[in-house]
């Protein structure tokens, strides 16, 4: 039964060509990613989406050199995208989350072996909120160890200005209290300091 059921998936896939072949090879992936073990992990299930529908951010602290560009375009041409692109659903398409770079390759070299697509991972879960979408940037930056502190401390005081807590930033972003502060500090919001207890200056008498 398996051999006829793959047999007959693989002649109808077989029989489309250009856009409708990815586009049923994308079904095919998300049928199964909705019955995997694994769903609950977003790389179980990568799909190639047109670069045209991926949306740069406009908070991403990572600022690539020359060099790291230079060795990602040889990476890529050598062994091909190893990485998918991470994204969170948007209504005029996907908003990058993390592989800014990456897709911008396959922007600027549509005629590439990816044909203008780039393979994606979806976030599905707490991602329809823009303070959900930047800290997930600022994990996956910081877990390389790339970030910038000005850009840092400018998304810092935005989640602060959008509701979040000392202790939710600390927590989301793996900072501890001290780093969250500093931050806050370097972003020059004298105000947020209000809340804060501070040591007896010196006093002549």
């Amino acid at each position: 039964m398996t051999d006829i059921v793959l047999d007959t998936i693989r002649n109808y896939v077989n029989s489309l060509d250009g856009e409708d072949k990815i586009m049923a090879l994308n079904e095919i992936k998300l049928c199964l990613h909705d019955i995997s073990p694994f769903r609950h992990d977003p790389v179980d299930c990568v799909l190639w989406i047109p670069v045209s529908e991926l949306r740069a951010n406009d908070y991403n602290p990572n600022v690539m050199a020359p060099p790291e560009k230079r060795l990602l375009k040889h990476s890529v041409d050598t062994d091909g995208f190893t990485q998918p692109v991470v994204v969170s659903s948007a209504s005029n398409g996907y908003n990058i989350i993390d592989g800014f770079h990456r897709s911008g390759l396959c922007r600027q070299r549509r005629a590439h072996f990816t044909s203008g697509y780039v393979p994606v991972s979806l976030l599905q879960k707490n991602h329809s909120e823009r303070e959900e979408n930047m800290a997930s940037t600022i994990r996956h930056n910081r877990a390389r160890g790339k970030h910038h502190i000005t850009p840092m401390s400018d998304l810092v005081r935005e989640l602060y200005y959008l509701g979040w807590s000392d202790e939710k930033i600390s927590q989301e972003l793996g900072m501890d209290r001290d780093e969250v502060l500093r931050l806050r500090q370097i972003g020059g919001i004298t105000e947020v300091f209000s809340d804060q207890e501070y040591s007896r200056g010196w006093t002549v008498r």
